[in-house]
Parts: structure tokens; sequence; C-alpha cells
């Protein structure tokens, strides 16, 4: 399962920009990783942890501004076509799942 995140916050103020930052840090606190401008992603590993990660988000949306999120599985991710230029490349792999014996 994946949560994506993609944000549009205004950052004409000092305050503005503040909020922009502090949101920002707390989605790399949590395990998000830029996949581009305004736009992170993290790989969780149930339906259930998905949510957890999403309410957490919901918690912090600032006061202005824009914020979506989106949950789909692995395969969703898998099909993915991700394009630099006219070179296209594969998206990014998620992390293995531990395994315990």
């Amino acid at each position: 399962m994946w949560v994506l995140v993609m944000f549009d916050l205004p950052v004409e103020t000092t305050e503005q920009r503040r909020r922009y930052a502090r949101f920002r840090k707390d989605l790399l606190k949590d395990g998000f990783d830029r996949m581009q401008y305004s736009v992170y992603a993290r790989p969780c590993p149930s339906d259930e942890n998905a949510t957890v990660h999403r309410k957490r988000i919901e918690d912090r949306v600032p006061s202005e501004g824009q914020v979506r999120i989106i949950m789909f599985t692995d395969k969703q991710f898998e099909r993915m076509e991700v394009f630099y230029g006219k070179l296209t490349v594969p998206p990014e792999k998620p992390p293995e799942q531990l395994s315990f014996f």
C-alpha cells in the first residue's frame, strides 16, 4: 500500500512559508520521500498502517492551501509510467518487507 500526498500551500508571507516548511518537514519525519516538487509518497505494509499515516497528515494540514491524499496498492504503483524528457524510466521500487523465519 502506498500513500501519496500532493499539496499546494501559499508562501507569500513569512508565516505561510513557515507553515509550508513545517508541513514538509513533518512529511519527511513520517517517512515520506519526495517524488516531485510538492508530491511525496510513502510505502506502507498494510491498509491499516496507511490509514494511520493518512490521519497524521490530516491532523497537520495547514489552515490555508490545498492538500490531496491518495492511497493505492503496490500493483497500482508499479503501473506508473515515469518520463525524464523522452526517456522512460521505471518507477521507484518499494522497500523489501521484513521476513521473520
